[in-house]
């Protein structure tokens, strides 16, 4: 039984505030734009430091601090997740997200600083529709496809697919992939038909829905510069593993 699940069901009523997803709920059934997101508690560091399966501390995590009855946690797309776990972070730690990084001239580690309370949400290009599918016309083959931005629980699926091929046999992640975003082709619905599509789809069809996906789906600009001790300017972006939170408790 999923004991963190039903901790943020019964809890609702705990201090919390509600954070605004950056999809404004678009992609959503219920349009839901915004989540009842509880603090991190001392009863959540059973969560980010006694997991056993790193993989699945986001996910546990998220479902003990969502504060919505019936909501499915597994439903939320990556740009959102990310929105909630910098609320959880900025409320318990702070803004101020430490980490070490190698100066390119020196080779030497040095620690930068990014302010998480200052990372902004980018734009889509593209507006789904009402049922928060994205349709777009593919260069190649000029077939209509409506398409989906993938779950948290799709990239566990993926995941799951990937590591259940032995070692050194690569997985037809790519194929996989557009098979799980595309939910139709020229007004066909049917698996059959997506997954014979998808097998003969020339590079060029293949490449434009990835962009385009990639296009559509809000999420916040987790990319920033930091100057190394050398005068160097460098890119960092911010990941969301469990590292995230862990190092505050090692």
């Amino acid at each position: 039984m999923d004991t963190s699940s039903q901790y943020g069901q019964m809890n609702m009523n705990l201090p919390h505030d509600v954070v605004e997803l950056p999809s404004k709920g678009k992609l959503y059934k219920n349009k839901r734009s915004s989540l009842k997101v509880g603090y991190l508690t001392a009863q959540d560091e059973n969560i980010l430091i006694g997991q056993v399966n790193s993989e699945m501390i986001i996910p546990n995590l998220l479902r003990s601090k969502i504060y919505e009855p019936g909501f499915n946690v597994d439903e939320l797309i990556d740009g959102d997740v990310q929105a909630i776990l910098i609320f959880l972070r900025n409320t318990a730690f702070g803004p101020d997200y430490n980490f070490l990084i190698k100066d390119p001239k020196t080779g030497k580690d040095f620690e930068a600083t990014v302010r998480l309370d200052e990372l902004d949400v980018e734009k889509p290009i593209h507006e789904p529709n009402e049922e928060g599918l994205f349709e777009t016309v593919l260069p190649k083959s000029g077939s209509v496809v409506k398409c989906r931005i993938l779950t948290m629980a799709d990239q566990r699926e993926i995941d799951r697919f990937t590591k259940s091929y032995p070692n050194g046999m690569n997985a037809p992640v790519v194929t996989k992939r557009l098979e799980m975003m595309i939910v139709e082709i020229d007004g066909d619905r049917s698996k059959e038909k997506i997954s014979t599509f998808v097998s003969q789809m020339p590079i060029a069809d293949s490449k434009h829905i990835r962009t385009f996906i990639a296009q559509s789906e809000p999420r916040l600009n987790l990319k920033r510069n930091v100057i190394a001790p050398s005068g160097e300017t460098l890119e960092v972006s911010i990941g969301f593993g469990a590292e995230f939170f862990r190092p505050f408790y090692f």
